[in-house]
């Protein structure tokens, strides 16, 4: 008799647990087919609402609505078996109160069978988290380079190069961890204060363009995969997906033009 083997999600309590142990695989996932490649070696699958950019051309990601986050971590779900799927809240969705956060939350949780949410801000936004963990929805908080903050920031710029604001970012990482956070992302943090944030943190750490001291890197996929022709400069370039889908897409245009292209008759043979 065969025995089907059932596969036990990640849980972000269990993401929590490993604060100082085993590091944290993460990266971003937008859809199924790239969900089932990548929960063979990530712990957590981040519906990352810099989906707006990387499939949809955006030229930030404050124009990605709520539905657009929950159609795509309903795919990843979908295409996965093991990881902790985590879904951005985008911008708009959680700033407004505790309650409105709750119900746009509860509502990602629901529709896409997520285990997490991802929302940006540090003390500002300590209150919110609090609210959403005392209900039952676990939060990975996110400081240091916020992305739906550029307007505020001034642009996608490395955080603490001044070191007269890295009390402020500090203040941020152990308010998020304080509200009841399980894992905290730190974005484009100067190396130093990354790596302090981190061993001074409660919870773990996850590295983007901060310090090999996190308790776990995230990057995009496909900067990671070479799919970007202009990838962050802190990203390493494990794969050349962008060349290979390009001479692929080359052959094939070839074969058609040259009128090589496979029949009908490969497919369905005549009798």
């Amino acid at each position: 008799m065969s025995q089907e083997i059932v596969t036990r999600r990640i849980t972000a309590p269990e993401i929590f647990g490993r604060k100082g142990g085993e590091p944290i695989v993460a990266l971003t996932a937008y859809h199924a087919n790239t969900a089932r490649i990548v929960d063979n070696h990530a712990d957590i699958l981040l519906v990352g609402d810099s989906l707006g950019m990387v499939l949809y051309a955006m030229d930030s990601t404050l124009g990605v609505p709520l539905d657009l986050m929950i159609a795509h971590g309903r795919a990843v779900v979908r295409g996965s078996k093991r990881g902790l799927v985590v879904v951005d809240m985008p911008f708009g969705s959680y700033e407004e109160s505790p309650a409105v956060a709750f119900r746009n939350a509860a509502r990602i949780m629901a529709e896409t069978g997520c285990g997490a949410v991802k929302l940006e801000g540090g003390v500002r936004m300590a209150d919110t988290i609090r609210f959403l963990t005392e209900r039952g929805i676990p939060v990975m908080a996110h400081v240091g380079l916020t992305p739906q903050s550029i307007n505020t920031l001034g642009g996608f710029k490395t955080q603490g190069r001044d070191t007269a604001l890295w009390p402020l970012i500090k203040a941020d990482a152990q308010a998020v961890a304080s509200a009841g956070a399980f894992a905290v992302v730190l974005e484009g943090i100067v190396e130093p204060l990354a790596a302090e944030i981190s061993r001074e943190s409660s919870i773990p750490t996850i590295g983007i363009g901060g310090s090999r001291e996190c308790d776990g890197q995230i990057l995009v996929l496909e900067d990671m995969l070479g799919y970007n022709p202009k990838p962050p400069r802190f990203v390493k370039v494990y794969g050349e997906v962008g060349n290979a889908i390009d001479a692929a897409v080359r052959s094939y245009a070839d074969d058609v033009r040259s009128r090589t292209f496979p029949g009908d008759e490969n497919v369905y043979p005549l009798k």
